[in-house]
C-alpha cells in the first residue's frame, strides 16, 4: 500500500486521462511510496459541479481557463508564482502554444499550468477528398458549397456553436465583450447569426446533438463525410490505430480574404488549496507540465501537450500525421475567452438560445437580444460563487 495517495479529476476522454495515468505510474516508480489515482467524469459533469467544490475533494484539478476569476475571487486553488520557481515560469512562458500559458493567469497570479492547448481547427479524410478529387476549403464559400452536398460534419450543441459564434463576430469586424451591456453590438452579431445560419442550415440535424468528439468519431468511423471547418481538435484521431480511419487537421478558411480567429481552449493542472499534500502536488504538476515530460511521456500516450517544444517536436508531429504543426498557426492566432468571475453563468447558458435560432431558423435579432440579457445577469452571478 502506497504511503500517500494523491486524487486528481479530469475529463473522460483518452486525451484528457490516458496521458495523467501513465505520467502518474511512473511519478509513483519514481517517487515509492506515493500514489496518484485520476477521476474521469464527462464534460457535462465539469460543467453541472463546480470546480471550487471539488477543490475540497481532490488535490490535482484539470480545469478550463474561464474559471480563473472563480478561482481568484475564492483562493480554492494556489497561486503558482509563490510556490513554483520563477526561472520555470518563464520557461513555461516562452513555451506556451499561443495565449495558452497566459490564459491561466488572472488578477496578477497563476492559477494553473497549460498542461493542455487546443483550438477549433479544420478537419478531413484525405483519403475521401482525394478520391472525389475535392481540394481542402480554402474559403467560405467553399465550405458552403461542400455543405450543400451534404458532406461537412460540423459539431453543434451549444457550447460550440457559441465558440464558434465569437469567432464569426471577429470575422464580421467587431470583437465581443467590448462592454458590460451587450456581447456584441447588434449589427455584428446579427450578420454572424446569419453566416452560421448559411452552413448550419445545410448540415445535416443530428449534427445539433453533437460535440468535437461525436464528429471526429463518426468522421473516422464512416465515409459519410468529408470534411469539418471548425472543431476543437483531438490529435488522438490523427494517430495510427486509435481509429479506424485516420483524421487529418489544418488550417481555418478564410472569410471575406481574412483567417478565422478561433476560440482557445485546452486545459490547465491546479493544485488545490486545501490539500493535505501541496508539496508533492506541486512537484507532480512542475515535472508533468515540463518540457521533457511534456515532448516525451505525455505527448507518447495520447496527450495533446501545452508545452512548445512539443508541439514542434518532429517525433510528435511523425505520431500525429503532422497535427502540431498544422494547428499551432491556428493557436498563435486564438481568441481568449474572458474570464472574469461569472463568464462561466454566460457560457452555461447564452448557448441556448443561439442553438434553438440557428437550428429552428428563428429571429437572429431575438437570440441576440436573449444573450445579451444572459450577459449581463453574468455580472451578478459572481456573488453567490463563494457560496457553492
Amino acid at each position: 500500500m502506497p504511503d500517500i495517495v494523491l486524487k486528481g479529476i479530469t475529463w473522460g476522454h483518452s486525451r484528457g486521462i490516458t496521458p495523467l495515468q501513465a505520467a502518474s505510474q511512473r511519478y509513483g516508480e519514481l517517487h515509492p511510496g506515493i500514489e496518484i489515482q485520476w477521476k474521469k467524469r464527462t464534460l457535462q459533469e465539469f460543467a453541472d459541479f463546480p470546480i471550487e467544490e471539488l477543490t475540497h475533494h481532490y488535490d490535482l484539478l484539470i480545469i478550463d481557463h474561464p474559471w480563473v476569476g472563480c478561482a481568484a475571487a475564492t483562493n480554492c486553488v494556489l497561486p503558482l508564482e509563490e510556490y513554483l520557481p520563477e526561472i520555470y515560469l518563464e520557461d513555461q512562458l516562452n513555451n506556451s502554444v499561443g495565449y495558452s500559458h497566459l490564459s491561466y493567469q488572472y488578477g496578477g497570479h497563476q492559477w494553473a499550468l497549460a498542461i493542455d492547448a487546443a483550438t477549433p481547427a479544420a478537419s478531413y479524410r484525405k483519403d475521401l477528398l482525394q478520391h472525389h478529387n475535392i481540394a481542402i476549403p480554402q474559403r467560405w464559400e467553399e465550405v458552403t458549397a461542400l455543405a450543400q452536398k451534404g458532406k461537412v460534419a460540423v459539431p453543434a450543441i451549444p457550447i460550440d456553436m457559441l465558440m464558434n459564434f465569437y469567432s464569426f463576430c471577429i470575422a464580421c469586424g467587431n470583437t465581443p465583450f467590448s462592454n458590460k451591456e451587450e456581447v456584441i453590438d447588434e449589427a455584428t452579431g446579427i450578420t454572424a447569426i446569419e453566416m452560421m445560419k448559411a452552413l448550419y442550415g445545410h448540415v445535416d440535424k443530428k449534427m445539433f446533438q453533437y460535440n468535437p468528439i461525436a464528429v471526429a468519431e463518426m468522421m473516422t468511423a464512416t465515409d459519410d463525410y468529408w470534411y469539418c471547418p471548425f472543431a476543437y481538435g483531438y490529435s488522438n484521431y490523427s494517430r495510427k490505430g486509435y481509429a479506424d480511419n485516420i483524421l487529418h487537421y489544418t488550417d481555418v478558411i478564410t472569410i471575406s480574404g481574412k483567417k478565422m480567429q478561433t476560440t482557445i481552449g485546452g486545459t490547465g493542472l491546479a493544485v488545490s488549496a486545501t490539500s493535505a499534500h501541496k508539496t508533492i502536488a506541486l512537484d507532480f504538476a512542475q515535472w508533468i507540465v515540463s518540457g521533457n515530460i511534456q515532448s516525451t511521456l505525455y505527448v507518447q500516450h495520447g496527450g495533446q501537450p501545452g508545452y512548445l517544444a512539443a508541439w514542434k517536436d518532429a517525433e510528435a508531429n511523425t505520431l500525429t500525421n503532422d497535427y502540431f504543426t498544422s494547428v499551432l498557426p491556428i493557436m498563435e492566432n486564438g481568441y481568449i475567452r474572458p474570464r472574469y468571475n461569472g463568464y462561466l453563468h454566460f457560457q452555461d447558458h447564452a448557448g441556448a438560445p443561439l442553438h434553438h435560432c440557428i437550428m429552428n431558423n428563428t429571429s437572429s435579432q431575438k437570440a441576440l437580444h436573449e444573450m445579451n440579457a444572459v450577459y449581463r445577469a453574468s455580472f451578478l452571478h459572481h456573488k453567490n460563487i463563494a457560496a457553492v
